[in-house]
């Protein structure tokens, strides 16, 4: 497999440390709010990461944070007048339902800052011993220009940072691009006991220590939105390099931004959603397609009509692995050699995709060209009820590699009572009731169900 790696600006054969395992850092949401479409896409992007990691036989590790503590939090808890602890607990359940919702697995380990203050202590103490962080005034301060390495990820000369990026000042820094990896006690702040007074950790220096914590002082990837190269991971890099005298991560994989109606998405031009509300109207499933449907480095657009779109693609789908259930379930047998191979065909074509850089776009579009192989083969006189078990296998396989065909599988209650319907027509077709059966025929179409007679047996589908 090929990774492109933001640190080396190449694609790169994956080749972890320990062989058969990979260790995985994601950048997780800081829980102040709802996650909006924009935090959808990395949770959805490396989830499917770990996925195909796993389908390919690999020991994922995998690390996901939460960021508890940030000034985000904090203002938020004085607007409401409850605590920040208050505040990180809720969001971080409502940050569950969006997740689950959006099909993306739990991680090995959701740590989250405040439960790694010791571990946050330690590498900043480290970096202060050795020369790389100074106090100041109850606030400790990372020395960029003491890392002559500093920039290599985002790739820009120590100078064009200093006059371009959003950079602190003050005076209790020695430079302009020093950061803060600990912030001095503030009245009504939650503040931790540190050897230079209480206080609470900077926002870069909490991924190095969870990363370092529960991955070890060097991991395979890390990954993130690419608005999180400069500075967030440009300064993990560096402080942690620096305390430990390792590199920190071997490839750096970072998804692209999120548009609404070709617009960067902002709540001053009023197209900012949140997940939740675009779930309330489309579902959650038709946006996890979206951010899994095109590449992941390549930016993509959110609008109405592209989520129905996503919506129809997924109804293909959808039918398509229920006409082969209904077939599948209509007999035994065995499936032809030559079908069979034609699916390890397929199946070879989908690892070639995600091998080039998790290509989701191309694996997606191999998955369509076996829907319509195995809608041809159910269109038969008499489709094979072996061959739609080993295609219903292999349909099932690939998108479970990309988390797709997850929503519709508690639905069994309406299955249920779809089937008693089908019953129900079929005996009053038996008995010549033609009325009856035209009536539950309709029934089903208000329903969203189409029916089919073959010489099988009547199939349905949703329309």
């Amino acid at each position: 497999m090929k990774i492109y790696n933001t640190l080396t600006r190449q694609k790169e054969e994956f080749v972890p440390l320990q062989e058969g395992e990979a260790k995985i850092y994601a950048c997780g949401p800081t829980v102040y709010n709802f996650i909006h479409i924009g935090n959808a896409r990395p949770l959805c992007v490396f989830d499917v990461l770990r996925r195909y990691l796993e389908y390919r036989g690999y020991k994922v590790t995998f690390a996901q944070n939460f960021t508890d503590i940030d000034d985000k939090l904090i203002r938020k808890a004085n607007e409401e007048g409850i605590t920040v602890k208050e505040v990180a607990a809720r969001y971080i359940d409502e940050f569950w339902t969006d997740a689950k919702g959006l099909g993306v697995r739990e991680a090995t380990v959701h740590p989250r800052a405040t439960e790694n203050i010791d571990e946050i202590l330690s590498i900043i103490g480290a970096l202060v011993d050795k020369g790389f962080a100074y106090p100041s005034g109850g606030d400790v301060y990372f020395r960029t220009r003491k890392d002559p390495g500093y920039g290599k990820l985002s790739h820009q000369p120590i100078e064009d940072l200093e006059s371009g990026a959003r950079i602190e000042v003050g005076d209790a820094k020695e430079d302009p691009l020093d950061f803060a990896l600990w912030k001095g006690a503030k009245p009504g702040e939650p503040a931790w006991d540190s050897p230079w007074g209480p206080g609470r950790p900077g926002w870069h220096i909490e991924c190095s220590a969870m990363a370092r914590r529960y991955l070890g002082e060097t991991i395979d990837i890390h990954c993130g939105g690419e608005d999180l190269v400069f500075p967030h991971h440009e300064n993990e890099i560096s402080q942690s390099e620096c305390a430990n005298g390792v590199p920190f991560a071997r490839y750096w994989m970072h998804n692209g931004f999120i548009n609404v109606d070709r617009r960067k998405m902002s709540k001053s031009l009023g197209n900012f959603f949140t997940v939740r509300e675009v779930a309330e109207k489309f579902g959650y499933e038709p946006i996890r397609y979206l951010m899994v449907a095109s590449h992941y480095r390549t930016p993509i657009n959110y609008s109405v009509e592209i989520i129905e779109q996503c919506k129809a693609a997924l109804d293909r789908l959808y039918n398509c692995r229920e006409r082969l259930g209904q077939v599948a379930a209509s007999g035994e047998g065995e499936a032809d050699a030559a079908f069979l191979a034609a699916l390890d065909g397929y199946r070879a074509r989908f690892v070639t995709a995600m091998d080039d850089d998790l290509n989701t776009a191309d694996a997606i579009g191999v998955i369509f060209e076996l829907v319509r192989e195995l809608n041809t083969a159910m269109d038969g006189e008499n489709p094979s009820p072996a061959a739609a078990k080993a295609g219903l296998g292999a349909l099932e396989e690939l998108t479970g590699v990309l988390g797709l065909l997850y929503a519709r599988n508690e639905e069994k209650s309406l299955d249920d009572e779809v089937e008693a319907l089908i019953a129900a027509r079929n005996e009053a077709r038996a008995s010549k009731n033609w009325a009856e059966a035209d009536r539950i025929r309709d029934q089903l179409k208000e329903m969203g169900i189409a029916l089919k007679d073959t010489p099988q047996g009547v199939t349905w589908s949703r329309v």
